[in-house]
């Protein structure tokens, strides 16, 4: 696995340290007046979630793992786990259903979910950027508020409140965005 000096970590990298993954979360880079520059890493556990912030100055030595990343099929939940099936070895895998935290609601039956690996270990679950979902309540379009930017509150069929603009019904199909869970456009 190649190495990499502690001021290349970036954003999503996946570490060795301390005998486990962690992945990157954040990270600050901090020259202070006096001594060397570091980078300041808040690593967060892909086995148990726990979190840790961690100082790489740059010459300290970090193994970087890149996990191979499968594209696999949503099929149930039972107690808890997500059940996943792999599109061409039709193998299943189950994953903790908290891994994809309060973006669960958006799993859909079927759908197509990016499963990352670390020797034939899952370790995480990554939902498409974009979701369909349906409205299934929100409040009537009010006559000329539509100059003005102003969204409403929606449900979703999923069970999620988003923001909506004024013109989207009820019954209407949009489009969510799953990283900021946020309206995106129609479908």
């Amino acid at each position: 696995m190649p190495k990499i000096n502690g001021n290349e970590i970036r954003p999503g990298n996946v570490l060795e340290h301390n005998g486990g993954l962690w992945a990157a979360v954040k990270v600050d880079h901090v020259k202070p007046g006096k001594g060397g520059a570091f980078a300041q890493v808040e690593l967060r556990n892909l086995r148990n979630g726990s979190k840790l912030n961690e100082r790489f100055r740059s010459a300290d030595k970090v193994e970087r793992v890149r996990l191979e990343q499968k594209d696999q099929q949503f099929l149930y939940e039972s107690d808890g786990m997500l059940v996943f099936m792999d599109t061409e070895s039709y193998e299943q895998v189950e994953l903790p259903a908290e891994i994809l935290g309060e973006r669960r609601p958006f799993l859909q039956d079927g759908m197509i979910v990016q499963i990352e690996y670390h020797e034939a270990e899952a370790l995480n679950a990554t939902l498409p950027q974009k979701v369909t979902c349906k409205v299934v309540e929100t409040e009537p379009v009010v006559k000329g508020q539509t100059a003005a930017n102003s969204f409403k509150p929606a449900l979703l069929d999923c069970g999620v409140r988003v923001m909506v603009p004024p013109f989207v019904g009820q019954d209407e199909d949009i489009v969510v965005n799953t990283e900021t869970m946020e309206y995106s456009e129609r479908a």
